[in-house]
């Protein structure tokens, strides 16, 4: 076990698939040399030789549809979009093909591809570098989205999404890449995709969250205890598949749900997560299932980002209109 934070942990994930199996390539804008903008790929290009490690032409769809030839080739693309708000040119490539190419050739050939993007905001940076554009991937067929919110589930599940036979959508918080340490194991472990955690046990509201909202809303969990106000709060880490029996347990045990994203609030995670409480716990509920997150607008400008972006104060405020609903 190493003391990790989560670029550390997701870098040895990479290190870890490397060295296991030499179908992984790992590739993107300044990956190679710099190590990443984040440096979240630092030393693997020395470590594993530029013909495994290395930096790709400025061209999003150029990276992702190379990684479609490549894994129908038999290997294992791992890619990344330098942030989530340069992936769009590579969206053609991610809904025509990443996500269609199994069902296309009839399983003949599988698309084992990882696209990781850091994403959301927390660290005042410029225009597209700072949105959650995370709905937009969930919403299409045949790709699974993960997102992480420890150092010990972003290697588990990297792990998990380079193991599988699906493309999977990896998006990293990048406001806590380096806000948390934890103990991780150095050697190769999984996490199952499409299982959500319970990572505080409550009674009064079900606080659903992922990503750097976890942080927040296990925060607001501490500060509501004070006020007698037992918060559960379940970190969603697979965004699709959505674990659905643990979602409904806790909705059914507390009778109420809030669920919680940095995104805009319309046509989002969180809308789902609430049809998701009315279906399988309507009988159960004792307020309305409600959802928040970032205004309908685009993310502001590095000044006004913090009027955007929710934190615990706004999720407690919420949970007690609910509770006493």
């Amino acid at each position: 076990m190493s003391v990790m934070t989560m670029v550390q942990a997701i870098n040895n994930a990479l290190d870890v698939s490397l060295q296991r199996d030499d179908t992984v390539l790992v590739y993107g804008e300044d990956v190679g040399t710099e190590g990443g903008v984040f440096r979240v790929t630092e030393g693997l290009q020395k470590k594993h030789g530029s013909d495994r490690v290395f930096d790709s032409p400025l061209a999003e769809s150029g990276i992702t549809g190379s990684a479609v030839g490549l894994a129908a080739a038999g290997m294992r693309p791992v890619v990344e979009m330098q942030f989530s708000g340069f992936s769009y040119p590579a969206f053609n490539q991610i809904i025509s093909h990443v996500s269609r190419m199994r069902n296309r050739t009839r399983v003949r050939f599988s698309m084992p591809i990882v696209i990781r993007m850091p994403y959301g905001g927390g660290i005042n940076a410029l225009e597209h570098h700072s949105e959650s554009m995370e709905a937009l991937y969930a919403h299409i067929p045949g790709i699974k989205g993960l997102i992480p919110s420890t150092p010990y589930d972003a290697k588990g599940l990297l792990l998990s999404a380079l193991n599988g036979k699906d493309p999977v959508i990896f998006m990293e918080p990048k406001k806590i890449y380096r806000a948390i340490k934890q103990e991780v194991p150095e050697d190769f472990y999984q996490i199952p995709v499409g299982k959500a955690k319970v990572v505080g046990e409550g009674s009064d509201i079900t606080v659903v969250a992922y990503g750097a909202m976890v942080r927040e809303a296990l925060r607001a969990r501490s500060e509501a205890a004070k006020q007698g106000i037992s918060i559960e709060v379940v970190d969603l880490r697979s965004i699709y598949p959505l674990d659905r029996d643990t979602l409904g347990k806790s909705v059914r045990k507390t009778g109420r749900m809030l669920a919680v994203s940095e995104a805009p609030r319309s046509f989002s995670v969180g809308s789902e997560l609430v049809n998701l409480a009315v279906e399988e716990a309507f009988l159960y509920l004792e307020a309305p299932p409600t959802r928040i997150g970032g205004f309908d607008t685009i993310i502001p400008y590095p000044q006004g980002e913090h009027h955007y972006r929710i934190g615990w104060e706004r999720i407690l405020y919420e949970a007690e209109g609910l509770v006493s609903y």
